[in-house]
């Protein structure tokens, strides 16, 4: 019984994390109604931005104080990444207002591959860490319920935590706010958004750089468990089935979708993968957003959306 509560809560703890990758695709989605290839980039271009200011800034400054510099690299890769979705909406999407959902896929392609380009050409193409102080040793938790106590990664629940406060503010904001219910209506229809004085160009920007801040805490998240190098951009592959799961215009479906690929491949790689070879956790949340594919494509959480001619 220890050990499945062990595997059911590391997989909780990486499903958080998942959700809050998750969490940037369905932002973009909300507000532009296009799948946001760049995402992925974004995440990247992220940690490299919180990396390097984290090793500039004592540098230039000369401060001893490593949680201050910490977070001035954050308040700075922060604001690197408002610059970026500025220049994204003023140079590439305001141009595409009210145009096919491919041509905005294609624009976000080719801001992926820009970021990532750009990125290298800035703060280089080395493997950096990010050293954020979050602990790395397990401890031992629950010894009195189970003999010998239940192991967890201290720096999985702290990162699930910050992902889970991350994910509740939004929903909040989304639910709570003007801006929030602003975004949903544009999501909706962007020429009768703008027919009621919406204006399309600012919430885009306001989108764009509230995805860019939670591409800034994934990455400075996975930079700390994984490190900085270019490969972080795939980890935008391993959300594409959460919001399958969840449904491309909903929070809760994020974070809903989150937890049941977490827990999904970590009890599959460790039930069924002697059975079929190992290597299961990397295949079961495709094969599973697959499956609601076939039979609710809309996911669990999102809106079917029925055209009537």
């Amino acid at each position: 019984m220890a050990f499945f509560l062990e595997t059911l809560l590391g997989g909780l703890m990486a499903g958080m994390l998942y959700s809050l990758v998750a969490l940037g695709f369905v932002l973009i989605f909300k507000a532009s109604g296009v799948f946001n290839f760049a995402q992925g980039a974004m995440v990247l271009f992220a940690a490299l931005a919180m990396a390097r200011f984290s090793e500039w800034i004592p540098a230039w400054t000369g401060l001893p104080y490593k949680a201050l510099t910490d977070l001035l690299s954050f308040i700075a890769a922060a604001l690197i990444m408002f610059v970026v979705a500025w220049l994204i909406e003023r140079l590439a999407l305001r141009h595409l207002v009210n145009q096919e959902g491919t041509t905005l896929l294609m624009a976000t392609l080719g801001i992926a591959y820009f970021l990532q380009g750009l990125g290298q050409s800035i703060f280089g193409d080395d493997i950096y860490k990010i050293d954020i102080g979050m602990p790395k040793d397990p401890a031992f938790i629950l010894d009195k319920v189970f003999p010998g106590g239940l192991l967890v990664n201290k720096e999985d629940v702290i990162a699930a935590a910050i992902a889970a406060s991350l994910v509740a503010l939004l929903s909040l904001f989304f639910q709570k706010t003007t801006t929030g219910r602003a975004l949903r209506a544009v999501a909706d229809d962007h020429q009768a958004a703008q027919s009621i004085g919406i204006p399309l160009n600012r919430i885009w920007v306001i989108v764009w750089c509230v995805a860019g801040v939670v591409a800034l805490v994934a990455g400075m998240i996975w930079g700390s468990k994984l490190g900085v190098q270019f490969s972080l951009s795939t980890i935008a592959l391993r959300a594409l089935p959460v919001v399958i799961l969840g449904g491309l215009t909903s929070v809760p479906g994020a974070i809903v979708g989150g937890l049941i690929i977490g827990v999904g491949e970590k009890l599959s790689e460790v039930y069924l993968g002697p059975f079929v070879g190992g290597g299961i956790e990397i295949w079961f949340a495709y094969v599973l957003a697959l499956v609601f594919l076939l039979f609710r494509p809309q996911g669990l959480f999102g809106e079917k959306i029925i055209d009537r001619v």
